[in-house]
């Protein structure tokens, strides 16, 4: 074992001979360090175990299920493509070994590890966190801080500032796998426009390829690619088409062709390209752990960046696997051998998994090999790096092909160290309310874990939504960074006017009020990343007390919002927990009704015409008049809503949004000072953003009076 240090005081621990994944940015400087946990070698596994005390929490763990304390749960950390996300499932698309342990003491754990790790957070025995690593080459590190907020904020700095899209990513997109040609694509461009719904764009699936293949457009139902998207792009819409993992296995695909001659492919045991089956049919897998594998890829998108696209969503890239054609012919045979027998229910049971269990079976990801600093390793020893370096390969060839212009990237798969490139969405959840909660208890955990691009399918992408679950579920998704209601081929259509006019209407309405917040929505993303500090936060990382402890279902948006959707069906508002006393705004209220909150638990009536959020003491919140599209909103007046006892204060960020100009300082500030002097209020405001003209303040005391300034 080796020992060092980071600038920020974490405690690094080397055992063996670690893959370096690329999760940690700062440097590790050699220092005599005494180690903090037990580990146990054993056939090739290490094992730790961490004794618990009976008020510890757990945070961490990303895009898992469960709550925001994960206490009492079992994980997996390796990627999986797991369409079902039912209560119990241990593992999903990400793998995202971050947690923190916070009661009497406060500690942050990283396990830099490549492949599979289990993790019994006191689930057996309530007493004892129990972990097993998959191998005896890792890096561990420890923070401490005097909180969970300080510990979350010094692993943020050591795995590095988070991708940053443009601005024209926080809009609003429609999505559907079943948009199967061009004409279908346009009449739901057209359909938004004639129902006077904002839409930022639309997210193409498989529907756009030739047969599922990679970088390339069906002449078929996509002729005219090109004129298209530029055609959509005149009026502020953006086309986000799908790049998958597996490359079909073709003679005479130009992707095939240069994945055989560039020695592109991972291999088999043999050294043959690797085989498997996913959407094309038979594909070989790209092996991302070479650089210059990252490279080629990378440069493909150029057939997309050239007519015009700028957006995309990397899929498939746990990677899935349908079968491989070995195991499909077993399960073949054996259903042949049990040809007229009288099966019972185990003979039964074993037929019908050969078949139902085909998909990502755990054997396939040992069969398969990567080249890695010119040593031969099987995928399943750095099988969870395999989105990572997917969406790392899109992000350096995006880079080149669009030089200083900013993209939209988001994968499926991820692992820590690939929010440096893109962000991600939760993968294929379901139109089921239970989701809709999970959804939100999913958001700090992922910023925990450095991801801040992220969002989950609103209305779900699997099953049948009804009106009242879309609209419940964009009143929490109005304040995500990625917003896109997204659904599967065979379930109902769910864009907002495919329903009732009330429920169109009410859509409507909040999508319109996503665009009024995006300047507050885009400034506290940046100041979030840049200042490494959480979006989104449980109410315990701000406040004390078992209650506050014990509430998952409630978030704080940067320092100034508290968001407590409803996610039940037939309900007409919810009890809220107010740590503190706040300010209840009823967003879409024609005179935007509010009243003031006192520190205690309130029933709070929330329909389904409203967006409601709780603006914490002396905080200002900004906004501005709605607008189609993102290209298309107006700074000129601004609006802010102040919720004053003493002195409020706000710093709106804001730059271009569309170039890394930002990095060299070229960004807008506005800042707000409110501040109370007997009866009336002493304003102070220095902006260097030219687009802000005109401000019009509405002040609210902890008396709920009202006072408008105009500046």
């Amino acid at each position: 074992m080796k020992t060092y240090e980071l600038n920020n005081g974490t405690k690094v621990f080397k055992y063996g001979h670690p893959i370096e994944t690329g999760a940690i940015v700062q440097s590790k400087i050699e220092k005599e360090l005494k180690e903090e946990l037990d580990i146990l070698f054993e056939k090739g596994h290490a094992k730790i175990s961490i004794k618990f005390l009976p008020n510890d929490m757990v945070y961490g763990f990303g895009g898992n299920l469960g709550g925001i304390n994960r206490r009492g749960r079992l994980y997996e950390s390796y990627c999986t493509d797991e369409p079902l996300h039912i209560e119990d499932k241990t593992k999903l698309y990400s793998a995202h070994n971050f947690f923190i342990i916070s009661g009497k003491e406060t500690k942050g754990y990283f396990i830099d590890f490549p492949s599979r790790i289990k993790y019994d957070v006191g689930y057996y025995n309530e007493n004892y966190f129990n972990i097993e690593i998959y191998g005896e080459d890792f890096y561990t590190y420890i923070i401490e801080g005097k909180d969970a907020k300080e510990v979350s904020e010094k692993f943020l700095e050591i795995i590095g500032r988070s991708y940053i899209p443009p601005k024209w990513a926080f809009g609003y997109f429609q999505s559907r796998w079943g948009y199967e040609d061009k004409g279908k694509v346009r009449k739901v461009y057209e359909t938004f426009r004639k129902n006077d719904i904002p839409l930022e764009g639309i997210f193409l699936d498989l529907d756009y390829m030739e047969n599922f293949k990679d970088f390339t457009i069906s002449e078929e139902r996509f002729s005219g690619f090109e004129d298209f998207v530029e055609d959509l792009k005149k009026d502020g819409l953006y086309l986000v088409p799908i790049i998958d993992a597996g490359v079909k296995a073709e003679e005479g695909y130009h992707v095939y062709e240069e994945g055989i001659a560039g020695d592109h492919f991972c291999k088999n045991e043999a050294g043959d390209p690797y085989e498997a089956v996913v959407w094309p049919g038979k594909v070989h897998f790209p092996d991302f752990m070479k650089e210059d594998t990252q490279l080629w890829f990378g440069s493909k998108y150029k057939i997309l960046t050239d007519c015009g696209i700028e957006g995309f969503w990397n899929d498939m890239n746990e990677p899935a696997i349908f079968y491989e054609q070995k195991a499909l012919d077993e399960a073949i045979q054996y259903a042949h051998e049990q040809k007229d027998k009288n099966l019972d229910v185990f003979s039964y049971f074993k037929l019908k998994d050969n078949f139902t269990n085909l998909a990502n079976k755990d054997s396939y990801y040992k069969n398969f090999y990567h080249e890695i600093d010119g040593k031969t390793v099987s995928n399943d020893e750095v099988h969870n790096l395999y989105g990572y370096y997917m969406t790392k390969s899109a992000n350096l060839g995006l880079s080149k092909l669009l030089k200083n212009k900013r993209f939209l990237l988001i994968s499926r798969a991820s692992s820590i160290g690939m929010h440096r490139y893109g962000g991600i969405w939760t993968g294929d959840n379901s139109s089921w309310w239970s989701h809709l909660e999970q959804n939100i208890k999913i958001l700090p955990s992922l910023n925990l874990c450095g991801f801040f691009n992220i969002g989950g399918d609103t209305g779900g992408f699997g099953g049948n939504c009804n009106g009242e679950l879309l609209t419940r579920w964009l009143q929490l998704s109005i304040f995500t960074p990625l917003l896109r209601n997204h659904s599967a081929i065979g379930s109902n259509n769910q864009e907002p006017y495919v329903f009732s006019k009330e429920v169109l209407k009410n859509t409507r309405n909040l999508i319109k009020a996503r665009y009024s917040l995006i300047p507050y929505i885009y400034s506290e993303y940046m100041k979030a990343v840049n200042n490494y500090t959480l979006m989104f936060k449980p109410l315990s990382f701000e406040f004390k007390g078992t209650l506050v402890e014990e509430v998952e279902d409630q978030l704080l948006l940067g320092d100034q919002l508290m968001l407590a959707p409803v996610y039940r069906s037939n309900q007409r508002g919810r009890y809220v927990y107010f740590p503190e006393d706040m300010l209840e705004v009823s967003f879409l209220d024609r005179d935007m009704a509010t009243t003031v909150r006192k520190k205690g638990i309130h029933y709070v009536e929330y329909g389904l015409e409203d967006l409601k959020f709780f603006i914490r003491k002396n905080s200002i919140i900004p906004y501005v008049k709605p607008s189609k599209n993102v290209k298309e909103l107006d700074l000129t007046d601004l609006q802010l809503i102040a919720y004053v006892d003493d002195e409020a204060f706000y710093k709106l960020y804001d730059d271009d949004g569309k170039s890394y100009d930002f990095i060299e300082g070229k960004s807008y500030l506005t800042n707000i000072k409110i501040a109370k002097k007997a009866e009336d209020y002493k304003i102070n405001i220095d902006n260097n953003n030219p687009y802000i003209k005109n401000i019009n303040i509405k002040i609210i005391d902890s008396n709920n009076n009202i006072i408008h300034k105009e500046i």
